[in-house]
């Protein structure tokens, strides 16, 4: 019962947390204390913290499972994850006003960057991150965990877009023509977009393959 009565604390933890960002008050108090930039740091370690707690936290709660894993869906999972990590880090801090995660200024819908593959690169990565993981792990505490995160990636797109629109209609409309939420969607060469953050993407993509057993406990090789 403990365990999941921890299981329950950090997914509770965790969602409060990124809770924060749709409280603009909030938001902008915290902003105000701790600067942009020390908001920024608080909010990153604290949701990785936190994440690694909920990550833990399924771990050991107890194992009910719901299907049994095959193994062309570890295959799945190996063969996905870097285009995910290539997706994040193309995502942070590059000019890109559609997306939490991305600079407002310096966006050229002549080159796009990575807006020509999505214009939510983190959250999409992180949806896809949680649903590959999903399919391999297949206990009841699991399913909740990636499925959660899933749907708190999906279900986050739209009322931050709204926010981010609501600043200025018009140049959002204007720019966001051509751009599309789904990979590829939008059908267009990602010109402007850096090599060297598809290198860091892989680079980050090959640590994690080797610090997952020692981490996390448990080999990602099919």
């Amino acid at each position: 019962m403990h365990d999941w009565v921890e299981f329950g604390g950090a997914a509770v933890a965790f969602l409060a947390l990124h809770a924060v960002p749709s409280l603009s008050g909030l938001k902008a108090a915290l902003r105000r204390i701790l600067g942009r930039r020390g908001y920024g740091a608080v909010f990153g370690l604290g949701s990785l913290a936190l994440f690694y707690w909920l990550l833990m936290a399924a771990g050991r709660a107890p194992f009910v499972e719901i299907w049994a894993p095959q193994p062309w869906m570890r295959w799945l999972v190996n063969l996905a994850m870097p285009f995910v990590s290539v997706l994040a880090v193309s995502g942070i801090y590059a000019p890109n006003p559609f997306a939490f995660e991305g600079r407002s200024t310096g966006f050229d819908p002549a080159r796009p960057g990575i807006v020509a593959i999505t214009r939510q690169p983190l959250l999409v990565a992180l949806a896809i991150w949680g649903a590959m993981h999903l399919l391999v792990n297949a206990d009841v505490a699991h399913v909740a965990q990636f499925g959660g995160i899933v749907t708190f990636s999906l279900l986050g797109i739209g009322p931050m877009e709204a926010r981010r629109r609501a600043v200025a209609p018009a140049v959002w409309d204007a720019q966001v023509a051509g751009t599309r939420i789904l990979p590829f969607a939008a059908g267009r060469w990602p010109r402007g977009w850096p090599l060297w953050r598809i290198g860091a993407g892989l680079m980050l993509w090959v640590v994690l393959w080797h610090l997952h057993p020692i981490v996390i406990g448990v080999s990602p090789a099919p």
